[in-house]
């Protein structure tokens, strides 16, 4: 998998002055990001936004990590593709995607934001990986229960409560009969209320994808340490019979 070619960073991990510039970005996208643009298409310019004002700079998009999360890297090693079809769901700037073809799947990824697209494409020059630009709720029909593989992370999350249901059933949607649905996401307790952007889900939110059709098979649960925070975080399988 080739490194970031705007940064030289990959798999290796980030310098301390890459996550520098990425809190301080955090802070201003926070700042930018309210519940105005939790919804619809404001919530695409939102991201559109986001990624047109980074720059190049992948620093400036405070959820990419230029490498794959170790747990979907797991999870491939004992789960190889052999050519089976996958999609990733706001797949950003492509690193995720990219572990995904790489195991083996006929990989397809999108992502509302144009930019996003193309950093990707830039990013991994002569890919497997087929980009495109395409809205969850309005996805084309051969797309629907059409992948043995559905991954998404932290896509839920990214909309406000009131939208989170509609956007389960669109994920879920994808899952072709027999196969399987990724899902990464942060976990915030029970009864609290929730504070985005983003908005965490509870175990109880998190279990919704039940709601159309889909078994649980495993979850983990573990911890990612930011500066100056512990964030509890849930990566869960789910199969459609």
């Amino acid at each position: 998998m080739a490194a970031d070619a705007g940064t030289g960073l990959g798999a290796q991990g980030l310098t301390d002055d890459f996550e520098r510039r990425r809190e301080a970005a955090r802070t201003r996208v926070n700042r930018r990001d309210d519940a105005k643009s939790a919804a619809g298409s404001d919530r695409q310019d939102f991201f559109e936004a986001v990624y047109e004002e980074a720059g190049g700079d992948a620093a400036g998009v405070p959820w990419a990590d230029l490498a794959p999360k170790p747990e979907l890297v797991d999870w491939l090693t004992d789960n190889p593709g052999n050519g089976r079809r996958a999609i990733d769901v706001a797949c950003g700037l492509g690193d995720n995607a990219e572990a995904i073809a790489a195991a083996g799947y006929q990989t397809l990824a999108f992502d509302a934001s144009r930019t996003a697209i193309e950093w990707a494409q830039k990013r991994f020059p002569g890919s497997p990986v087929a980009y495109r630009v395409a809205d969850l709720f309005d996805p084309p029909g051969d797309w629907l229960a059409g992948f043995d593989l559905v991954h998404e992370c932290y896509t839920v999350q990214s909309v406000a409560p009131a939208m989170q249901r509609d956007l389960i059933g669109a994920i879920a949607a994808l899952v072709a009969p027999g196969g399987r649905l990724l899902v990464y996401t942060r976990l915030r307790p029970r009864d609290s209320v929730p504070d985005g952007p983003p908005w965490p889900l509870t175990l109880d939110q998190a279990g919704r994808f039940a709601e159309f059709g889909l078994h649980r098979e495993h979850e983990n649960r573990f911890e990612i340490s930011r500066p100056g925070r512990t964030i509890p975080h849930l990566f869960a399988t789910w199969r459609k019979p």
